[in-house]
């Protein structure tokens, strides 16, 4: 079953790159021109403000977790799932690893690794929940979202945990040239998706059991074992992005997380991930997230009500899915 499979795995590479790859480029090459003109006006606007190294450095800070989160739920996204807990999880995962060093006394080091590794056993429950289930994964994600929105009240209440490590703060505001390391840290995630994805083995699976689940299986790839490794990687990720923001942020409460759902959707679909599984945009999601990321600072340079953030991420992403739709009801 070996020489089938990997048949079935070329054959979908070659699709994938007979039917995406000019679009993709296309997008990539517009997101970027968005985000270069972008930071352009904006620091016009500013008055010159926005090119100062500080500046640069919060604005690049704030990238971090979107370009992570987007990357979570892409992979999901890359065999036709999708994933509600991301931001339950993130929001639970970063608590917890607070209360371990908090209230514990948990070294930082013991404490971030043992939240990145119960987020990504997080994500394997929901790949096996949707395989044991046979429920869709935006039904079983909504389920576990739900319960670990109240782990996380359990273990924050309404306190905000902020006497932790004061080293891992110190990681989190470090910089390089006004480049912040937890954005080069996310960078180097995209970076080891995009190679997962590419160049390995059970990645080319991935793809393929996300573009056609019964070729697959005929091929002899199991598309249960893909769906446990596409949750699982997605938790993973997930783990990374609660550290980030417990290493970035002042202090963790039951809020953290509230707001990642919009975000994690939207730097994927607008980067040129199809909803239907089979593709990955590694580079547009992240070039998306600084779109996305640039609208925030727009909306506080102009003052604008926070609720327009979400009002034009949402109007964009509902506009790439009908936009993505016509495109392939034309082919």
């Amino acid at each position: 079953m070996t020489e089938p499979a990997t048949d079935t795995v070329t054959d979908a590479e070659t699709r994938q790159r007979r039917i995406t790859p000019a679009r993709l480029r296309s997008t990539e090459a517009t997101l970027l021109a968005v985000v270069v003109i972008g930071f352009a006006a904006l620091s016009v606007t500013s008055g010159g403000d926005l090119l100062r190294g500080p500046a640069i450095q919060t604005v690049l800070t704030y990238v971090a977790v979107p370009v992570l989160i987007g990357l979570a739920q892409m992979v999901v996204l890359a065999v036709g799932q999708m994933n509600l807990s991301v931001g339950a999880l993130g929001g639970f995962t970063a608590v917890l690893m607070g209360s371990m060093m908090a209230d514990a006394g948990w070294p930082a080091v013991l404490a971030v690794l043992a939240g990145i590794a119960l987020a990504t056993a997080f994500g394997a429950v929901n790949g096996l929940l949707v395989v044991f289930t046979r429920i869709n994964g935006f039904v079983v994600t909504l389920a576990t979202m739900t319960v670990l929105i109240g782990l996380q009240y359990r273990v924050v209440g309404t306190r905000t945990i902020a006497d932790y490590s004061p080293g891992l703060k110190a990681v989190g505001a470090a910089s390089v040239a006004y480049i912040p390391v937890i954005l080069m840290v996310a960078l180097l995630v995209a970076a080891a998706v995009a190679v997962f994805v590419r160049r390995t083995v059970p990645g080319r699976w991935l793809l393929a059991s996300g573009g056609n689940p019964l070729a697959a299986r005929l091929s002899g790839i199991s598309n249960d074992r893909i769906l446990v490794l596409a949750h699982t990687l997605s938790g993973l990720i997930i783990g990374i992005a609660a550290a980030v923001t417990v290493a970035s942020a002042p202090g963790v409460n039951s809020s953290i997380g509230g707001d990642w759902l919009l975000p994690s959707f939207a730097a994927p679909i607008i980067g040129g991930v199809a909803l239907t599984g089979g593709s990955v945009a590694v580079l547009g999601t992240v070039l998306a997230a600084f779109v996305v990321r640039l609208v925030d600072v727009a909306r506080a340079q102009f003052s604008l009500d926070p609720s327009w953030v979400s009002l034009v991420v949402g109007v964009v992403v509902l506009g790439t899915v009908v936009l993505t739709q016509r495109r392939r009801r034309r082919g």
